[in-house]
């Protein structure tokens, strides 16, 4: 009997701890943030390079040995100063000859006059025939063609007497010297190269993913880093194609306002291009979750999440700029990692 009323005992206790409620977990408490549009800013930064708008490859018009090379890279020149001088040898020679062959063909000239003039007196005394005066005014005109012929060459050849020197264009620094005394060049072969220094500029290399933002008189800040000199820039040039390496687009930038005597060749910047959003969806970077390649955002609708795909379109320090959301969508923007989809959530206790 006293282990019937034990069994007894111990079932009430179990029946009775049955019929009490069982505590159910609360829904995770999220922070969110409703979507508005505004006007938003986006500042992008490349590094760049100063370097010379105007380049010039310096080659001889003439062949020939040379024999002095009056500048080296880095050399600052004028315009008008000598920097390759050629053995000028030959081409005088050649000059030479050109110059007896001038006077040769003068002389025939002369003689070819005199002969038209007398058979000309005779033909008008009707002592000879048209056909003869004729055949001597032919070897006038061909003697005077040879003549002119003569000349040119002979011009020719003093010309080329003056192209054994090779002086600079323009003002500006020898950036590269290709040839060296005593080596013999061909016409037109490259043996310096000359960067002019009177307009100068900045050249930066633009991702394909951000040239579309970038248009021709598009005002830019720079930075020089050496001189910490802030100027602007005005984009001049934009590169149809992209590098084939880095799959990059050149971009050249105009320094209308360079520090005089303080910015040089070859020096690097920093070149701030900032694009104005309007209407834009800005977001902490906290909200972005990331899948693969794929940037997408937690929604809160009805207390339950969901994933968006959203398309990034800028960054800075802690924000980021969105696309493919409405104004209004509530969207999660702390702990992103720890939700699933359809999960109930709270947005405050």
């Amino acid at each position: 009997m006293k282990k019937f009323f034990t069994g007894v005992f111990i079932i009430g206790i179990l029946l009775s701890g049955c019929g009490k409620d069982v505590a159910v977990p609360k829904p995770p408490v999220v922070k969110v943030q409703q979507v508005k549009l505004s006007n938003a800013a986006a500042e992008e930064n490349y590094s760049g390079v100063v370097c010379g708008r105007y380049e010039t490859k310096l080659s001889f018009q003439v062949g020939g040995k040379i024999v002095a090379r009056d500048v080296q890279v880095g050399s600052f020149v004028r315009a008008g100063e000598i920097l390759m001088t050629l053995d000028p040898k030959d081409i005088v020679e050649q000059s030479h000859s050109a110059e007896a062959q001038v006077a040769s063909t003068q002389a025939q000239l002369q003689l070819a006059q005199m002969n038209l003039e007398r058979y000309t007196e005779l033909f008008k005394s009707e002592a000879i025939a048209a056909a003869v005066l004729d055949q001597y005014r032919a070897q006038y005109d061909a003697a005077k063609a040879a003549h002119d012929a003569a000349v040119a060459q002979a011009q020719q050849s003093r010309n080329a007497l003056d192209y054994t020197t090779l002086t600079a264009t323009a003002d500006g620094v020898i950036s590269n010297v290709n040839a060296e005394v005593g080596q013999v060049v061909a016409a037109g072969q490259n043996v310096l190269t000359l960067v002019q220094t009177a307009e100068l500029e900045v050249a930066v290399n633009i991702p394909e993913n951000k040239i579309s933002a970038v248009q021709i008189g598009r005002n830019v800040t720079i930075n020089f880093w050496a001189t910490n000199d802030i100027v602007s820039g005005t984009v001049r040039e934009i590169s149809p194609i992209a590098d084939s390496a880095s799959r990059t687009f050149t971009v050249k930038i105009s320094l209308p306002e360079l520090p005089a005597d303080k910015i040089q060749l070859g020096m690097t910047a920093n070149v701030s291009m900032t694009e104005n959003f309007p209407n834009a969806i800005v977001l902490p970077m906290s909200a972005i979750y990331q899948t693969g390649d794929a940037a997408q955002v937690w929604l809160v609708d009805n207390g339950k999440v969901s994933l968006r795909k959203v398309e990034v379109t800028a960054f800075d320090e802690n924000n980021v700029q969105v696309r493919g959301l409405q104004s209004g969508d509530t969207v999660v923007v702390a702990g992103v990692h720890k939700l699933r989809d359809g999960q109930q959530v709270r947005t405050g206790d």
